[in-house]
């Protein structure tokens, strides 16, 4: 036996040709590859029913033909969230932990931004300056300067009040007379007393009161000193030359701290029995003497 080295083929063996029959045609010999055609020609490969891998499906005979039907890819875990691109990455577990993280920030933002809103900066307390509500603010008015013009005091005063988390108010209504013999009221005075408890009124009572003469073209407004934080004097004289007919007015709004208070009298020279009302710049004097008096009851009682 002849030895050959292993990493040649062995050579395949030659069929014997039959010799012809006498009267018969000799079919074709087969033809045979020779050596160098056998050793590179490819062995061809099985064709299974099913390719492995992360896609089964038929794979089709010769590897032609239209690509296979994939299965859909799952639904993301948590829902899309609108707005928002979806997680890179093939497992998208950091690019969920990064985006909610994101999400919770801005609802954070949003939320702390209409705390601020709703409540006013955090921190504030109301500054009352020593005022306390009153049910029944006619025990503290004192209106003795007044009484120099209306000597006859109102026997039944009427008062209001509301108590609230966000605001404590009082108000009181008196009519003034003259004397006795008067019929009807000869002028009126109003008190009322704010206690804000939930904002700083300051930048709505300046607004309010140092552009008074906007919303009331009759009245003349002017900043005085004395009273609290500020406060303002308007007064109003509507009267003709002869004194029968208009009217006069004077209110002090005063403000201190985020207690908010004022004074109004007012007077009809239709419904004046005796002479016309005074001057409104005497009665601003009896108005200022009788807010000082007043606002120090409200601080004691």
């Amino acid at each position: 036996m002849q030895d050959r080295s292993e990493d040649v083929p062995a050579q395949p063996t030659q069929p014997q040709a039959e010799p012809p029959r006498p009267g018969s045609t000799a079919p074709p010999a087969p033809t045979v590859p020779n050596q160098s055609q056998a050793h590179h020609q490819p062995s061809p490969l099985p064709r299974p029913e099913s390719a492995p891998g992360p896609y089964p499906g038929p794979v089709p005979a010769g590897g032609y033909g239209p690509p296979p039907a994939y299965a859909p890819a799952p639904p993301y875990a948590y829902g899309q969230p609108s707005g928002f691109p979806p997680p890179s990455g093939g497992r998208g577990g950091g690019g969920r932990a990064v985006l909610w993280a994101a999400v919770g920030a801005v609802v954070a933002s949003a939320l702390w931004a209409g705390g601020i809103f709703l409540l006013g900066p955090l921190g504030d307390d109301p500054d009352l300056a020593g005022y306390r509500a009153r049910t029944d603010l006619c025990s503290s008015v004192d209106y003795t300067a007044l009484r120099t013009e209306y000597a006859e005091r109102d026997s039944a005063p009427t008062h209001t009040s509301l108590t609230h988390e966000a605001i404590d108010q009082s108000a009181c209504s008196i009519s003034l007379k003259t004397s006795s013999s008067s019929s009807y009221a000869d002028a009126y005075l109003s008190v009322e007393m704010d206690l804000h408890k939930s904002t700083d009124p300051s930048p709505e009572f300046t607004a309010l009161w140092s552009e008074y003469d906007q919303r009331f073209k009759d009245y003349e407004v002017e900043r005085v000193s004395g009273f609290g934080d500020e406060a303002y004097l308007a007064t109003e004289d509507t009267t003709s030359g002869t004194g029968t007919s208009g009217s006069r007015s004077v209110i002090l709004a005063v403000r201190d701290g985020w207690m908010t208070y004022q004074m109004s009298w007012s007077a009809y020279t239709s419904s004046y029995e005796t002479t016309t009302p005074p001057e409104t710049d005497e009665v601003a004097r009896w108005v200022r003497t009788d807010t000082r008096s007043t606002l120090e009851n409200l601080r004691s009682d």
